[in-house]
């Protein structure tokens, strides 16, 4: 995690940290052996940095929690997943250029 604004996501602390958020947020589900995540890491980090104070950033690693994947579907990485309320709003799957994820949070702000 190179961002001091991205939160670890785990199957323990997933309800509480997310579904429960009072703002919108943006989970990056990834693996350590996974060429597109690392590729995207840069990208979420950015991220992070900019929606500060409007979205909360998290990211799961697939491979020491299977719970919170398997419950949403996840079966390719990186999948990004925008919750608000406690819901899945939008669902990006694969590498995407940032401007595509800005896009799918920017819907869900204010």
């Amino acid at each position: 995690m190179a961002s001091k604004e991205i939160f670890e996501v785990n199957d323990a602390n997933f309800d509480q940290d997310v579904l429960k958020s009072e703002q919108p947020v943006l989970v990056d589900f990834w693996a350590t052996w996974c060429g597109p995540c690392r590729a995207i890491a840069p990208i979420v980090d950015e991220l992070a940095t900019e929606y500060h104070g409007k979205v909360k950033v998290g990211k799961m690693d697939v491979d020491r929690n299977s719970a919170t994947p398997m419950r949403y579907g996840v079966r390719g990485i990186p999948t990004l997943l925008v919750f608000k309320g406690g819901q899945v709003k939008e669902q990006i799957v694969g590498y995407v250029p940032k401007e595509t994820i800005q896009k799918a949070i920017d819907k869900h702000l204010g």
